[in-house]
């Protein structure tokens, strides 16, 4: 029986597991950019502050701040005029990760404007935690907040703006196409509501090209339309469903908000043809991706088929809802020591 010699070759070093993200100490953090402010529109921050807070976004997802709880101490009140799963969650898991405390108060609880003067209720929570967000039907309620509180107030939604959405939409486009964003098409399918007109404001902040593509009679506030023509963004408003060709981002909302039930078959029959399906991806651009804000009214303004199909990011982006909150809140909040 022969034997063999014993092989004198090194064994090749094991693969390093790869690299963690880096994370933020107390000390690494950036300035908080909207200390002590009100975010009632994305117009409340320049382009500028807005790519801090979307850079903090990005780093709030790739796990750097797990080590830091800059809002440790501070309470924030979720007030609910109208209800949500998104907005509700992501504000409370937002806070519990960075160290702070949500309530949830219920219309049924506070009653803006009935049981009690939104004034009152205004300099009632500012003394009690260190910021508000509302979701409210009207944002002449947001504003009485504001006017009325030395503390942040965030538009959680309101007939006019959902700004938060739109730092959410733009974190994910941004993970497609990047930080420069200019040029690219942005277009909006369906009512011309809260969301159409938070996206002509980001429209101003980043230099995409919005269009705005409604029916007759369904446009977007013309006040803001008007403000954008004049700060020179670049806006198509149009009833041509043409302008959904070539689209870098098609995003869509529901044809029915809530507070709409009353105007349902007139809307559906106003709204024919605006449904957003795989046939309609089809013509976007080849590297496109399709938006909605959730929750989708299936059969009306989209299907299954296009929410799972492959251009579809609508996950990713209610995912980033509580990612671009964080980062919200922290650069609002984040200059604050506890008060007790």
């Amino acid at each position: 029986m022969t034997s063999r010699a014993r092989s004198t070759k090194k064994k090749a070093a094991p693969t390093p597991p790869p690299a963690g993200p880096t994370l933020h100490t107390p000390d690494t953090l950036p300035a908080p950019a909207l200390a002590g402010r009100d975010f009632l529109s994305n117009l409340d921050m320049t382009a500028a502050e807005l790519r801090t807070v979307m850079d903090t976004a990005h780093s709030m997802k790739r796990g750097e701040w797990r080590a830091v709880k800059p809002l440790n101490g501070l309470s924030l009140a979720l007030v609910f005029e109208k209800a949500s799963l998104r907005t509700r969650t992501t504000f409370d898991v937002g806070m519990y990760q960075l160290g702070g405390h949500a309530i949830t108060l219920s219309n049924q609880e506070v009653g803006l404007g009935t049981r009690e003067r939104v004034s009152d209720v205004a300099r009632n929570l500012e003394r009690w935690v260190d910021g508000v967000m509302a979701r409210v039907y009207l944002q002449g309620t947001l504003q009485e907040l504001a006017e009325n509180a030395e503390i942040p107030i965030i538009n959680g939604l309101s007939d006019m703006l959902h700004p938060a959405q739109l730092l959410a939409d733009y974190q994910t486009i941004e993970e497609e196409y990047g930080q420069d964003l200019r040029g690219k098409r942005i277009v909006y399918i369906g009512d011309g509501n809260n969301l159409a007109n938070s996206h002509i404001h980001m429209g101003i902040l980043t230099g995409t090209d919005v269009t705005i593509v409604t029916p007759v009679g369904y446009e977007p506030n013309a006040s803001v339309a008007m403000d954008a023509v004049k700060r020179g963004a670049n806006l198509t408003i149009t009833n041509d469903l043409s302008a959904v060709e070539g689209a870098d981002v098609l995003y869509t909302d529901v044809w029915i908000s809530m507070g709409m039930e009353a105007e349902a078959d007139i809307r559906r029959r106003a709204f024919r043809g605006y449904q957003v399906t795989p046939r309609m991806l089809d013509t976007i651009a080849g590297d496109g991706v399709f938006l909605h804000c959730l929750p989708a009214h299936y059969g009306e303004e989209t299907v299954p088929e296009a929410t799972e199909h492959r251009k579809s990011r609508v996950f990713d982006q209610a995912e980033n809802r509580l990612h671009a909150q964080k980062a919200l809140m922290y650069h609002l909040m984040g200059a604050m020591t506890p008060r007790w």
